[in-house]
């Protein structure tokens, strides 16, 4: 019978995400606030314009 392998246990894959990375550190706070304020003036933009 052949054995079963979590995704985790393949080769690479824990390397692969704990792999550190360059660049600028957001906090997931501000990335979410930035969508919201984003999708508002969509919103807003769309309205004016075509009302």
């Amino acid at each position: 019978m052949a054995s079963l392998y979590s995704p985790q246990s393949q080769a690479g894959v824990l390397s692969f995400y704990d792999a550190p990375t360059k660049g600028p550190k957001i906090d997931p706070r501000y990335v979410l606030i930035g969508v919201a304020i984003f999708a508002v003036v969509i919103l807003v933009a769309n309205h004016f314009l075509y009302f």
